[in-house]
């Protein structure tokens, strides 16, 4: 048995906030928001970009999660830290991690992500 990879991950968000995700994840950072399939619950919301899946999901007692995170490699950091930026989102620079150049910030609920490129 061997892992392949990451399927998807998954932020909470409170709850009829749909639309503030789909600012920050579809017109921010540029995701596709796709269809959820008819067997899943009716309210969240799904992103989508290459290889990368990311699944709002609603609930009742919203706290962000400031701590566990998905880390994105992305191809220009620098465009996304810039983008960011020019949207009011704040970027953390982070160099403890070998290799690669990092950046934390927080989405629109507050909730951590990390985003690399190798270096």
């Amino acid at each position: 048995m061997t892992f392949r990879h990451l399927h998807h991950a998954t932020f909470t968000m409170p709850v009829g906030t749909e639309d503030r995700a789909r600012a920050f994840y579809a017109d921010v950072l540029g995701l596709t928001e796709v269809p959820k399939p008819a067997t899943m619950r009716r309210t969240g919301c799904w992103f989508r970009t290459g290889g990368v899946e990311i699944h709002g999901l609603p609930e009742d007692d919203f706290r962000p999660n400031r701590l566990g995170h998905p880390a994105i490699l992305v191809d220009d950091l620098d465009e996304l830290a810039a983008r960011l930026s020019r949207h009011g989102y704040t970027v953390e620079p982070d160099d403890r991690f070998p290799g690669h150049r990092r950046f934390h910030t927080y989405d629109c609920f507050g909730n951590q992500l990390e985003f690399l490129q190798e270096s």
